[in-house]
């Protein structure tokens, strides 16, 4: 009988969601690729968690204090990308905000909030959709 290996991810999502009932994520709009979730690469000997934390300040400028929980492994069906999704530890965040970050030489990322029971429209890659269908399974109170 063949047993199935794990699925080791190679990429990251730090997950920052506010609200009880409507709960709404953290979005970005990327100036050249679209709105997006923040997303990154696991470097070499760095565990999820870590990854996830370190991407969240490199993309948004946000410190999280911890990582609250893990939401589980998802194979992304693009280019073999495997996610690790992590809930991260921040409140009192703004409604939005522009975070200029150093990839590719410098980004003008506009965040927003996101609410989870809303489909995200066209503007999102379509991996970003199958993302945020994944994370709003994780909280069905927010998708009604």
């Amino acid at each position: 009988m063949k047993s199935e290996l794990p699925l080791r991810p190679n990429k990251v999502c730090p997950v920052v969601i506010r609200g009880q009932e409507s709960i709404e994520i953290l979005a970005f709009e990327h100036p050249l690729a679209g709105t997006q979730l923040v997303k990154g690469t696991i470097e070499l000997g760095e565990n999820s968690r870590d990854a996830a934390l370190r991407e969240l300040h490199e993309e948004s400028g946000l410190i999280a204090s911890d990582v609250l929980a893990d939401l589980g492994v998802w194979a992304s069906g693009y280019e073999n990308h495997i996610w690790a999704f992590h809930l991260c530890d921040i409140n009192d965040l703004p409604d939005s905000w522009v975070y200029r970050t150093a990839d590719d030489g410098g980004h003008n990322f506009k965040f927003f909030w996101h609410p989870l029971s809303q489909q995200p429209n066209a503007q999102w890659h379509w991996v970003f959709q199958g993302a945020l269908k994944y994370i709003a399974s994780k909280f069905p109170a927010g998708h009604s």
